[in-house]
């Protein structure tokens, strides 16, 4: 039991870490920009077509996926030039419409040109195999996600919270008019930004798609819950995403795994199968409920 415990806490760590490479561009966008796009689930999905397509061409794992999240970054480059800039001074109502609108024509364009059938996409060969951990074996790809994800969150934290760009950032979110007046041009900070959390969409979508079918629709699942993380970390704080992805990847992760055995040895084992799953798959929003209800800016707002 206490195996299981631990592997299953390293792949709610692993799964958080993930959700965190979406959640950050995430929050940047909806926090910083002040824009909802519900289409950044579909820059995951798109992000993990071109990885694997790219990986397929170029028989290398790690090529395909910097060709994948290069691709996904000049992918946002586009969008936010062509449609997002028109946007931002949209009420959200518009950008809610326009940005579903892009989930389903991004659904469409990739059943044109990669088929409805899931693409495959195997993790490096010298990582496909277990590691020994504790007087357990876990799978060596497991942990290098593991590793990503926590380089990604330092270098993150050191950008936003220590680099002049991030002050950068943070001035033209607060008062867009008084940084422009100090000579910051705003409008290409924010492309900057759009662009780096595609690139973020991109990599988490290499990334998982070894673990993950790469298929049509990936997108819309994981969307929910990169939204339930930046409600509960607080809109527009980094440090809020990555507490968030850690907590929403662990009591998911953990709930799936153990919730069903600990209510069979309660209940009849009918009721407690059929319970268990259902009672699983809610668990991340009542926590979402009770945090917000004692914090209903959640754990780190921004502007607190």
């Amino acid at each position: 039991m206490l195996q299981l415990i631990l592997e299953q806490t390293l792949n709610g760590l692993q799964f958080g870490l993930m959700l965190f490479l979406l959640a950050a561009g995430l929050t940047l966008v909806f926090g910083i920009m002040d824009c909802i796009n519900l289409a950044h689930g579909s820059l995951y999905m798109v992000g993990a077509y071109f990885v694997a397509a790219a990986t397929q061409a170029a028989d290398s794992f790690w090529i395909g996926l910097g060709v994948g999240v290069l691709g996904a970054a000049v992918l946002g480059l586009l969008l936010e030039l062509t449609l997002f800039r028109r946007l931002y001074q949209r009420d959200h109502l518009s950008q809610v419409l326009a940005t579903f609108a892009l989930i389903l024509i991004a659904n469409e364009a990739v059943r044109v040109i990669w088929g409805p059938a899931a693409l495959l996409l195997n993790p490096p060969e010298a990582l496909a195999g277990p590691v020994e951990i504790g007087g357990f074996f876990y799978p060596a790809y497991r942990l290098l996600i593991i590793a990503f994800g926590m380089a990604v969150a330092l270098l993150l934290y050191l950008l936003v919270a220590r680099s002049r760009i991030g002050m950068w950032v943070r001035a033209g979110a607060a008062n867009r008019e008084m940084t422009e007046a100090l000579g910051i041009n705003v409008r290409a900070l924010f492309t900057a930004v759009f662009v780096f959390g595609a690139a973020l969409c991109a990599l988490a979508g290499g990334l998982l798609g070894p673990l993950l079918a790469v298929q049509v629709g990936m997108g819309e699942s994981v969307l929910i819950l990169a939204f339930v993380v930046i409600i509960i970390g607080g809109i527009g704080s980094i440090r809020g995403a990555l507490v968030g992805s850690l907590i929403v990847g662990t009591v998911d992760t953990l709930g799936r795994a153990l919730l069903p055995s600990l209510l069979r040895a309660l209940l009849p084992a009918d009721a407690a199968s059929t319970l268990g799953p259902a009672l699983a798959s809610i668990l991340i929003y009542l926590l979402m409920a009770a945090i917000l209800f004692f914090k209903p800016q959640g754990l780190f707002p921004a502007r607190a």
